[in-house]
């Protein structure tokens, strides 16, 4: 009976696409369940690819961008070349479309291609121990001449080296050091500090040298055995993705992209310091710790005694939460200290 029903639905699926003039009505002929699915799916695919709905994007995609898909047109020694860049393309429609699309075609054809990433996602992440998968939380405009920066990059470098897949909005500032540290696993900390001099040429996103400074590190010290995974969107595409994460889900809807950072991390979140958007993801994390939405809590590290003490005053404010009743579960940390940090998260890992 319920093949019959299939069977009646998509012969009546197709009389109305006749009727609308948009198909061939089809001759009536025995189906199978498993002939009506994949036919279904071509058809789906051939309204979806037909010349009214072209985007410069792919919206099958099945696979995480690498930094040479993303960066695509992009000629070294050129930076102007970036606007003739995947990226930079992308970028430019989703802005002429409009951040906020009201064609129906554009909001069809972004959120396929986020599926898509969160598909290719999961799947790279299937290769990789939940509790190993660590995320670094922090401000896109962190300079890379600042100490903050090298503490992040030494804390990933390490992470990485013990085995852990390290995690962050794949923006530039805290995020981009996020990726440098794992870039650089397994070399040396001279090394580490050679290649942040070349980029301290450009020590903002802002300046017209970022992307190719960090294009220079990047032949001077290839790419070894250790990956890392960045999760940037187009929402902020005036902010450069950072192409040391050799994985990259890029997606068009932040607020999937926000808490898919946050779900994903299950080994621990470090917070290094930031502004509006950090203070959210550290109240979100708390949330699902909280109520142990993922069956355990992970740890919550703040990377910076002086900022989050007094300066953006969260880590008492987090502790009187817990005092009066308002949090449990949560496993809190405060330190400066590249080891103490490792150390809790590798025994979190561990456990």
């Amino acid at each position: 009976m319920a093949d019959n029903y299939l069977e009646k639905q998509y012969e009546a699926y197709h009389a109305r696409k006749a009727a609308m003039g948009n198909i061939k009505k089809r001759k009536k002929q025995a189906t199978s369940p498993q002939i009506i699915q994949t036919d279904a799916i071509e058809t789906l695919k051939e309204l979806i690819e037909a010349p009214e709905l072209q985007v410069p994007f792919n919206l099958f995609r099945n696979k995480l961008y690498s930094a040479d898909d993303l960066y695509a047109g992009y000629q070294l020694g050129k930076p102007e070349s970036y606007k003739d860049s995947y990226d930079s393309i992308v970028y430019q429609h989703y802005l002429k479309k409009g951040k906020r699309a009201t064609d129906i075609k554009e909001t069809l054809g972004r959120t396929l291609h986020d599926h898509s990433m969160t598909d290719a996602m999961y799947d790279f992440l299937s290769n990789f121990d939940e509790k190993r998968v660590i995320g670094i939380m922090g401000g896109h405009g962190l300079l890379r001449t600042e100490k903050s920066y090298w503490q992040i990059v030494m804390v990933s470098k390490t992470l990485t080296e013990k085995g852990c897949l390290m995690v962050s909005g794949g923006g530039p500032g805290a995020m981009e050091a996020t990726h440098l540290g794992a870039w650089m696993a397994g070399r040396t900390e001279a090394e580490v500090n050679d290649a942040i001099v070349i980029l301290q040429e450009a020590p903002s996103f802002k300046d017209r040298l970022w992307l190719e400074s960090a294009f220079q590190v990047m032949k001077k010290y290839p790419h070894g055995d250790y990956m890392s995974l960045g999760v940037p969107t187009w929402l902020y595409g005036h902010e450069p993705s950072t192409p040391f994460a050799t994985h990259i889900a890029k997606y068009f809807d932040n607020s999937i992209r926000e808490d898919s950072i946050l779900t994903i991390a299950m080994g621990g979140i470090i917070y290094s310091p930031g502004s509006a958007g950090t203070m959210q993801e550290i109240f979100q994390e708390a949330v699902q710790n909280h109520y142990l939405s993922f069956g355990y809590a992970s740890p919550m590290i703040f990377m910076g005694i002086e900022y989050w003490s007094k300066e953006m005053p969260v880590w008492p404010l987090m502790q009187h939460l817990i005092d009066k009743g308002k949090y449990k579960n949560l496993l809190l940390t405060l330190s400066d200290s590249i080891e103490e940090i490792t150390d809790v998260l590798l025994k979190f890992g561990n456990s």
